[in-house]
């Protein structure tokens, strides 16, 4: 299979993706609703949901309830799980684990300009190289200074844009990053040239607000958004699904999102 034909089965026709991130248990406690939200998939599926992000356990447990949707298996864990702040990470699969698997693609993270940062470069060129032998999709999440945000610089979209590039100078299809919400995002998928997903951003109880941020990454040149929490412990996960479908792939107003969020 084509590493096009791969990237297909992530990306819908129009070349965007809304990724439900189920990988939560390699790197928090905060885990609450993910196996849950799971047995929705169906619905999640019909609502527009294109991928999911997941750990080896899902993909083995919960196998059949994702023959419908995009796979991509996460490669690397915290070797903290109980800091939040994700200080390092360990490789753990490989492409042939993800192959083996029946996955349609692999991710794995690097942290420009963080102490770690030699080791998660060079864990993330092995894991490229390893991806372009077997035409399978490399997706990179590149965050600047590490996982959390500790100070300006690790929000600030020209630097995030440099940890973009440095993702795709590595070998990434596909990027996946934080954005800012300021009005110079749009540099972040312009410097990577590659398809950029934007981070899902930390657990919010205001929708609305959160589908203005998602709007806001779309205008500013993403072609998806992985997200995590805001799905896995919404009140309504297959509401929040049909509202970023509507602005993700019908290029939607945030009310009408709005609407679909509360009507479904």
């Amino acid at each position: 299979m084509t590493k096009t034909r791969r990237l297909h089965q992530l990306f819908a026709k129009d070349g965007k993706s809304l990724t439900l991130a189920l990988d939560g248990y390699y790197f928090s406690t905060n885990t609450n609703g993910i196996d849950t939200v799971i047995k929705q998939m169906p619905q999640l599926i019909d609502n527009g949901l294109d991928a999911v992000l997941v750990t080896y356990g899902l993909a083995k447990r919960y196998s059949e309830w994702f023959h419908e949707v995009g796979l991509v298996v996460r490669a690397d864990i915290s070797t903290s799980v109980y800091d939040l702040s994700v200080p390092n990470t360990a490789s753990l699969l490989t492409v042939e684990d993800a192959l083996r698997l029946g996955a349609d693609g692999i991710i794995a993270m690097t942290f420009p300009g963080a102490p770690n940062e030699a080791d998660t470069h060079q864990a993330a060129w092995a894991l490229a190289k390893d991806a372009e032998r077997w035409n399978f999709p490399f997706i990179c999440e590149s965050l600047p200074n590490g996982y959390a945000i500790t100070d300006k610089d690790s929000n600030d979209p020209y630097v995030i844009a440099s940890a973009a590039r440095i993702a795709v100078e590595l070998g990434a299809d596909v990027v996946k990053t934080r954005y800012s919400g300021g009005v110079d995002d749009w540099v972040i998928a312009e410097q990577a040239q590659v398809p950029v997903l934007a981070l899902g951003g930390p657990k919010t109880k205001d929708v609305k607000a959160y589908l203005s941020f998602v709007k806001h990454c779309m205008d500013c040149g993403a072609k998806g958004v992985a997200v995590g929490r805001n799905i896995i412990q919404s009140e309504n996960p297959a509401g929040l699904v049909a509202a970023l479908n509507c602005l993700i792939h019908e290029n939607g107003e945030i009310d009408y999102a709005y609407q679909l969020y509360r009507n479904h």
